[in-house]
């Protein structure tokens, strides 16, 4: 019985990859770095879970002596200061949308009582910026658990972001779907014993992805399907060529008495265009949950890494 969805974020909710790219090369150039990342040597360098274990795994490869020092994790640390506050500047301007289906499956899962979960390893700050960017500046209400970077326990592929987000949701892994973009982050909700659906970004196509439930390439899907996959081990998914996923239909009976729809005041365009609302880039905390929530169940390198 399906109880309860958990989102990753970074190229599951929005493909957000582009964009951390292009705000750490601006940071490497703000903090006096000679650093140059290319796509090529960033869809490497996204093996690695964290943007700062990120730049110490590149340092490490480029400068093995220097990257050793004390010196150099202060300065990883203010590097991804600078990043952070690039991403959430690049995202308040437009840069990022939500991918196709996200919008309509977050809002579904929320009006039919579904508890929503994040479990990711990004910073609190770039959850914070993308979706009040794109959910509106009430999008905490959608999410009764967010696990980050913050999060005890080690990143990801290890499990505990996912077992810290099936703690706090109060369900079983049996009963989840975990929505995932890569190989790490199937790895983590698999070791969680979560069910996993995948949808690869261009980073992440040629990653291995045995064992999930199911690889799509966009999540434009109906709650009624979810419930099918954890209730049910048949085929229950049919992609056609266009990449148009065959909807099953809904048996479940529509709810009753639901007097509002808690959709954000302006809907998100059809192609899950994000909303234009603004944001404080300092932020770092998330706000409250709507308290009701819970009631409704050093050298320039573009060399490959050795």
């Amino acid at each position: 019985m399906l109880k309860a969805l958990i989102f990753d974020v970074d190229g599951t909710l929005a493909d957000t990859e582009t964009v951390h790219l292009r705000a750490f090369n601006t940071a490497f150039i703000l903090a006096g770095l000679d650093w140059y990342w290319d796509e090529d040597l960033y869809t490497q360098l996204l093996a690695i879970s964290g943007g700062k274990e990120r730049m110490a795994h590149y340092w490490l490869s480029v400068d093995p002596e220097g990257a050793s020092t004390l010196q150099a994790a202060r300065k990883i640390r203010e590097v991804h200061a600078i990043k952070t506050e690039e991403y959430a500047r690049l995202v308040d301007n437009g840069q990022i949308t939500l991918r196709p289906g996200i919008h309509r499956l977050i809002i579904d899962a929320y009006c039919a009582g579904i508890p929503l979960a994040i479990a990711t390893t990004t910073t609190a700050a770039n959850v914070q910026a993308l979706l009040h960017h794109c959910l509106g500046s009430d999008w905490r209400k959608f999410f009764v658990a967010i696990c980050d970077a913050s999060t005890p326990g080690k990143k990801k592929p290890e499990p505990d972001v996912y077992l810290q987000a099936l703690a706090e949701l109060d369900v079983e892994a049996t009963n989840c779907i975990a929505f995932e973009d890569s190989e790490n982050g199937l790895r983590a909700a698999a070791r969680a014993g979560i069910s996993t659906i995948i949808t690869p970004t261009h980073y992440t196509a040629g990653q291995d992805f045995a064992g999930a439930m199911l690889v799509l390439p966009h999540l434009a899907i109906r709650i009624c399907q979810c419930r099918q996959a954890t209730a049910s081990t048949s085929p229950w998914w049919i992609c056609s060529r266009s990449n148009a996923c065959t909807q099953i239909p809904c048996s479940r009976p529509a709810e009753s008495g639901r007097k509002a729809d808690p959709r954000p005041t302006e809907d998100a365009p059809a192609n899950d265009s994000t909303r234009g609302d603004t944001h404080a880039n300092t932020a770092t905390t998330y706000p409250d949950p709507v308290p009701d929530r819970r009631a409704a169940p050093l050298s320039r390198s573009r060399r490959r890494l050795q």
